[in-house]
């Protein structure tokens, strides 16, 4: 921060918002988000300065003044992280169940660094990549950044991993998240990588890394000191036939500007890796059509796909960034409209819940009654993926759990959810549901 002081005027104030702010929200920045993406000249309200900088308006106002009073009158640390815990549990830092729902075990051991939620994919928490060149402030996995083991995914042996994976030929592809995977040193991505690509698993079709180093620190593929060794490992990856997504999260178009991120996606590119794109829709950084037309179409102009629109899920500052379902919807409708085709790989918005991945798809009537049409595109049981279901319009929902059946008196999946609340492949239910997803029929709402 002293740093930042000797640079740039900002307010006492803002200061000192800051620094109350960021003793639950998990700050972190770097040079180039200061120097090549934040306009000093608009903060407060330039959109990277809000995407990095933990504010006031981000916290609830009682939890803010707790933090503050604790500052002002001096408090012993012991009573301030009290305080602190107090504040992480009401900000929900595990969302949509992932540590009780999704954690599978192998030989009666809870492998914490792995999730397995949906049958195809299985994700995996790297323990050297629980780490990110700088935070977001929006970040739904804040809990791996704040120093507790007990919230923290992450996994140090990839052997488990691997023997995981072989046992599970449901399985299709393995996502490395965090935190930020690709912040570890080569030799710790080859670490985990050389051991699957040696193990030749038949059933393993892609690899995806899920990352924000492209915006935060495209250097990483252009000029770190093992920038070429982890190219390497991505053209590995490809050679052996594995499809390679590297998942990049662009929040702004100010982001895709700079002369080295073009330079770090060539880099990437060049590996035979595709770059796929996706942000969450955020008030205060991206909730307007222009914003979102020349993100999108400035990512197409650089090769990249764009995959995601995300709905900000229900933990950390969600009040201060979440946009009504019903305006993002608009937001998404309005900026496709103003896109060619090519444009249109997005999806959104879409929400990441606890029964699933649940796109909004469209606002109709039905019986003279405003509906909002919900569509599963990724679900705990596979049979619930492409299901449409309606919901009663509601201008104010910002989640799922705002939302109210329109046609019955619960979802149609609300009745069976609670069978299917455990990771893929660990219940005989399970086994059912795969036998009969080829021979049901394809139906709507029920």
């Amino acid at each position: 921060m002293n740093k930042i002081i000797d640079k740039h005027d900002l307010s006492d104030d803002l200061l000192e918002e800051i620094k109350i702010a960021s003793m639950v929200i998990p700050f972190r920045t770097n040079e180039y988000v200061i120097d090549e993406l934040i306009d000093w000249e608009q903060v407060p309200n330039d959109p990277i300065f809000n995407l990095n900088f933990p504010q006031k308006s981000m916290l609830k106002y009682n939890h803010y003044k707790k933090l503050q009073t604790a500052i002002i009158e001096d408090y012993s640390p012991n009573k301030i992280e009290t305080i602190k815990e107090e504040i992480y549990k009401d900000l929900n830092p595990h969302p949509g169940g992932q540590i009780c729902y999704n954690t599978p075990e192998m030989n009666g051991r809870k492998l914490t660094g792995i999730q397995h939620k949906y049958r195809e994919t299985v994700v995996c928490f790297p323990s050297e990549g629980q780490m990110c060149h700088a935070f977001c402030t929006y970040c739904f996995r804040w809990a791996q950044f704040i120093g507790k083991n007990d919230l923290k995914m992450s996994l140090n042996n990839p052997q488990f991993l691997i023997d995981y994976l072989q046992n599970h030929p449901e399985v299709q592809e393995v996502l490395f998240t965090g935190g930020d995977p690709l912040i570890m040193k080569a030799n710790k991505i080859s670490k985990y990588i050389i051991p699957i690509l040696e193990a030749e698993i038949k059933h393993l079709k892609s690899i995806r890394f899920g990352t924000k180093t492209l915006t935060y620190w495209p250097f990483r593929y252009v000029s770190d000191s093992d920038s070429e060794e982890i190219l390497d490992i991505f053209k590995k990856i490809v050679d052996s036939k594995i499809h390679l997504s590297i998942v990049a999260n662009f929040n702004h178009p100010k982001e895709l500007k700079t002369d080295i991120l073009k330079a770090a996606v060539k880099k990437v590119q060049s590996t035979g890796a595709i770059i796929r794109t996706q942000s969450p829709i955020l008030n205060n950084i991206n909730a307007d059509k222009e914003i979102w037309i020349e993100l999108i179409r400035k990512e197409v102009d650089l090769g990249m796909v764009p995959y995601y629109m995300f709905i900000p899920r229900d933990t950390g500052a969600k009040e201060y960034f979440e946009v009504p379902l019903v305006d993002a919807f608009r937001i998404y409708i309005k900026a496709i409209r103003k896109l060619s085709g090519l444009c249109r790989t997005i999806r959104g918005p879409v929400m990441s819940t606890t029964p699933g991945k649940i796109q909004v798809v469209g606002i109709t009537s039905i019986q003279n009654h405003r509906v909002m049409a919900l569509k599963f595109i990724q679900g705990r049981n596979p049979r619930w993926v492409g299901r449409i279901f309606f919901a009663k319009f509601n201008r104010k929902a910002t989640w799922l759990n705002d939302l109210e059946p329109a046609l019955a008196k619960k979802f149609f999946y609300e009745h069976e959810l609670i069978k299917y609340l455990h990771p893929y492949g660990s219940s005989q239910i399970d086994k059912v549901a795969e036998k009969n997803l080829e021979s049901e029929e394809i139906t709507g709402e029920t």
